[in-house]
């Protein structure tokens, strides 16, 4: 059942949960303007960070012609970021379900 006192805190939570926005990165993403909070974009940074390294490291090596090596660094590079997408999507339906917690007429 819903209640008056149940409507009032998830408006609260709502509330708070905007105020700290920030413009999400368009770098690996499909949607530009979702806004994302300080965490998402913290995370999302590193993880880009660390898929550069990754293919900065690949082609080091085949420079050096280490072709195994090469292209093992080049898959993680390619799983990590699926695994950034697969998060990404799977963080904004959690945003998703809570908006549609609210009641409309909010």
């Amino acid at each position: 059942m819903i209640t008056r006192s149940n409507l009032a805190d998830q408006l609260r939570e709502y509330q708070i949960r905007s105020k700290y926005e920030w413009p999400s990165l368009p770098f690996f993403s499909s949607t530009s303007n979702i806004s994302s909070s300080r965490v998402d974009v913290v995370v999302s940074v590193l993880w880009e960070l660390i898929i550069l390294a990754f293919l900065v490291f690949s082609a080091v090596s085949l420079y050096f012609r280490c072709m195994r090596l090469a292209f093992c660094l080049i898959c993680i590079a390619a799983l990590l970021l699926v695994c950034l997408k697969i998060t990404k999507q799977v963080r904004l339906a959690r945003k998703r379900k809570r908006r549609m917690l609210l009641p409309l007429s909010m």
